[in-house]
């Protein structure tokens, strides 16, 4: 089968003093998301799920609509900061100079629910599994977060679970090809045709 992880789109910036933040999409968000949808709608999708925070559920909704399919909520590849009171993406993080920012470049600092990163990647791995189990055959797309994709693929790369390898870009696309024998190929990471030329951020690197 050919699993697709996508990251949401770029949320708005949240913070609140109870609760979860839980952000939904900004309006270049809900762009990207559409742009991310027209993009895939010439593939066949068997089945499209998004973790419960609003940014996945939000970008999961048009791509959704576009192939006929109802979004199936997965809690398991919520981000491992799902309960936080904050959410600011990182470009503005880093363009502000937040000490937040160094928080994150140096790495995990145990966050709600998962005290290490290699704890939460074998929550993530399971859940995703669960998924490709689910789905032998099929092309199926999971609307997610950065820190799940990375994860993810860092288990199937063989990689540490530590810092993050890479940076997802928003609505960026990562195909992982999943045979019934049990072997997990990485065939593409950091798909961003869609949004090239249509002056919507793409991410922190690249504009």
């Amino acid at each position: 089968m050919e699993l697709i992880l996508i990251r949401h789109a770029l949320p708005i910036r949240r913070e609140v003093t109870t609760g979860a933040a839980d952000p939904e999409l900004s309006p270049q968000g809900l762009a990207q998301a559409d742009l991310l949808a027209a993009y895939l709608a010439t593939e066949n999708i068997d089945a499209i799920y998004a973790s419960p925070l609003q940014r996945a559920r939000q970008t999961a909704a048009p791509v959704g609509r576009s192939h006929g399919i109802e979004v199936v909520v997965a809690d398991g590849v919520a981000e491992y900061d799902r309960d936080s009171k904050e959410y600011v993406p990182v470009e503005e993080l880093k363009a502000t100079g937040d000490p937040r920012w160094k928080v994150i470049i140096d790495g995990w600092a145990g966050v709600d629910a998962f005290a290490t990163e290699a704890e939460f990647q074998r929550h993530v791995v399971g859940a995703v599994e669960e998924i490709v189990d689910r789905h032998r055959g099929d092309r199926v797309a999971v609307v997610c977060h950065g820190g799940v994709i990375n994860s993810y693929l860092a288990h199937v790369l063989g990689l540490p679970a530590a810092g993050g390898f890479f940076y997802p870009n928003y609505t960026s696309i990562h195909r992982v090809a999943a045979a019934s024998s049990g072997e997990r190929t990485v065939v593409t990471i950091n798909e961003t045709g869609h949004l090239r030329g249509s002056g919507l951020p793409i991410g922190l690197f690249q504009k």
